[in-house]
């Protein structure tokens, strides 16, 4: 199933505009590159939305705001929104300023989002409009066996409130659409050794997102794919490699992990919510 959904995204070779943070602008473009897709970072007002409108995604990451860069931000994602394209939102340090709140509370007036991607304390400070300080997730927010229930609920409350799918990040990716969910168990603990591990995320799920209808599909597909990316890398490891190699192996793993590995590695768990968390 997975790997149908990678296929895709290799065969139809999307060109994605990310509006995104200059610290890791440069991952985010090289590793849709080695997918197979076309990236474009432009963030000034006056050329973003006609930018969008050449392209088939667009990729909106708050990491390093400013005022101008917002305004790209909302002309970019109501023209993709007029031309039927999915805009995927990335709300890095929501909670860390009352600008970025504010930034947050316009994007989610004026724009659409196809999926809406974060760790679970970016999530509900997104979604509540308090709490949040950084770009990590707060431990008293984490997603446990215990919990499980009650975040899926909250999750999927803010996926119906806002029309988009729900990625919530971590350890285990817990990603929510309308009755749907889908729990992704890949990944490695070294992917915290590097910055920008979920903007990467956030850029390869606009090309998943501009190739695949199934919105949730196509976000869990993007999970999956990068948790193995991430496992692929850490095999690579030696003793004498550290961050540096690391974030070498991940971008070299996008180009390399096939549809059939995806399909053979994937670690997922689906849940109906129309009956409670049901695993099916």
């Amino acid at each position: 199933m997975w790997g149908k959904v990678l296929q895709k995204v290799r065969d139809k070779r999307s060109r994605v505009h990310c509006i995104t943070n200059y610290v890791t602008a440069n991952d985010c473009a090289n590793a849709l590159l080695s997918l197979g897709a076309s990236p474009i970072m432009a963030d000034y007002s006056g050329e973003a939305e006609e930018i969008t409108a050449a392209c088939s995604a667009l990729c909106i990451n708050m990491g390093t705001i400013n005022a101008d860069r917002a305004e790209a931000m909302i002309r970019s994602g109501m023209r993709a929104n007029k031309l039927g394209l999915p805009v995927i939102l990335d709300p890095v340090g929501v909670g860390g300023s009352e600008m970025r709140k504010r930034t947050a509370k316009r994007l989610l007036e004026n724009v659409r989002f196809a999926v809406i991607r974060g760790n679970i304390s970016e999530i509900k400070t997104l979604a509540l409009g308090v709490g949040g300080a950084g770009i990590d997730a707060d431990l008293k927010d984490k997603i446990t066996e215990d919990n499980l229930k009650e975040a899926l609920g909250f999750l999927q409350s803010f996926s119906q409130k806002t029309g988009a799918v729900i990625m919530a990040t971590g350890e285990t990716d817990y990603i929510v659409g309308e009755g749907r969910a889908c729990a992704v168990k890949n990944g490695s603990a070294k992917m915290s050794l590097i910055t920008g591990g979920g903007c990467m995320l956030s850029a390869l799920t606009a090309a998943f997102a501009a190739s695949h209808g199934d919105m949730l599909e196509a976000a869990s597909a993007a999970a999956v794919f990068w948790g193995i990316c991430g496992e692929r890398a850490a095999d690579r490891m030696k003793d004498s490699d550290g961050s540096g190699s690391f974030r070498a192996y991940l971008i070299d793993a996008v180009g390399t992990v096939s549809e059939l590995d995806t399909d053979k590695m994937a670690k997922t768990q689906l849940y109906d919510l129309k009956e409670g968390a049901r695993c099916i």
